[in-house]
């Protein structure tokens, strides 16, 4: 599993986070989900909450769309610093490797939790790499987690959970492996819509290329 991938990173987390809304510098993460793989064979699977920060509210959108409450975050949260504790003990290893569908979403909210923690140190070792615009190299719009599940007939839900959008994910980058062996070649590069321009904020060790929705060549030709 993952093959082309191991045999230049070790170890490879795909992880999902739900969070308080769309900005990483205002909101905050909820729920940090994700399968730690080693190239030895290794497999764990992590979910937490986090509890919310004082005076900070959950808005009635991201309920409904979660299905997570305040009272589940205050019953089952854990405080940030262990959370930020157990990511930075998961991307142990000589050559940690991130990936995420969206990627850029996730890492943008990872870096600032772990930067007022004082741990975003620990990204400058990762590598990263976005699933989400190497399916759409695969396949035609729309490209949302829960069309490459259906599309790639694998296992898992896109339930807008942490650890069941990590493990959906995983299942797609297992089967897209299997498609075409060019994984590697996405490393740190990331698609976009060029209607919109590169992503802000951007990612300094991520290359953006434009990535139209009528595909006409690979990312990284």
């Amino acid at each position: 599993m993952l093959e082309s991938l191991f045999g230049r990173f070790d170890p490879i987390l795909v992880l999902d986070t739900e969070t308080t809304g769309i900005s990483c510098r205002r909101d905050e993460i909820i729920e940090l989900g994700f399968v730690r793989l080693g190239r030895d064979g290794d497999r764990r699977e992590e979910d937490c909450l986090l509890r919310l920060s004082p005076d900070r509210r959950l808005p009635p959108e991201i309920q409904r769309l979660t299905g997570i409450s305040e009272d589940m975050l205050r019953a089952e949260g854990v405080e940030k610093e262990a959370a930020g504790s157990a990511l930075c003990a998961a991307l142990e290893g000589g050559a940690p490797l991130i990936a995420a569908y969206n990627a850029q979403f996730d890492l943008c909210f990872l870096y600032w939790f772990l930067r007022r923690l004082g741990l975003a140190d620990v990204l400058k070792r990762c590598r990263f790499l976005d699933v989400m615009s190497v399916y759409k190299d695969r396949r035609d719009y729309p490209h949302r987690l829960e069309n490459a599940v259906e599309e790639y007939a694998v296992g898992g839900v896109n339930s807008h959970r942490a650890s069941d959008d990590a493990a959906a994910a995983l299942e797609v980058l297992r089967a897209m492996e299997a498609e075409r062996d060019d994984l590697a070649r996405y490393i740190n590069l990331f698609g976009y819509n060029p209607k919109y321009g590169p992503p802000r904020p951007s990612i300094a060790s991520v290359r953006y290329e434009p990535q139209p929705y009528d595909r006409r060549k690979l990312l990284y030709e």
